[in-house]
């Protein structure tokens, strides 16, 4: 994912909030935060889709979702072992 490099400390600032409430959510077994020059990535490691698909749905995620989606430059995509879709 690409993030505005004017964001790029706002980014991580609002990753290092939200991080031990990702870390705590059900199912999530990993998480870290990589970063390439401008590109910043985060991995995450879920047991199941379902787990991931629960986390997509709740409260914790909206809230951080609403703080990190307007420091895009593009559209973030994320993979799965079986398929790559847009958020």
């Amino acid at each position: 994912m690409t993030i505005d490099p004017d964001k790029v400390a706002e980014f991580k600032s609002v990753y290092e909030a939200g991080m031990e409430k990702i870390r705590a959510f059900d199912g999530c077994t990993h998480l870290e935060l990589l970063q390439e020059d401008n590109v910043l990535m985060t991995y995450s490691y879920w047991n199941t889709p379902q787990d991931l698909e629960n986390y997509r749905k709740s409260d914790v995620f909206k809230g951080i979702w609403s703080n990190v989606k307007p420091l895009f430059i593009e559209k973030p995509l994320a993979w799965s072992l079986k398929q790559q879709f847009k958020i």
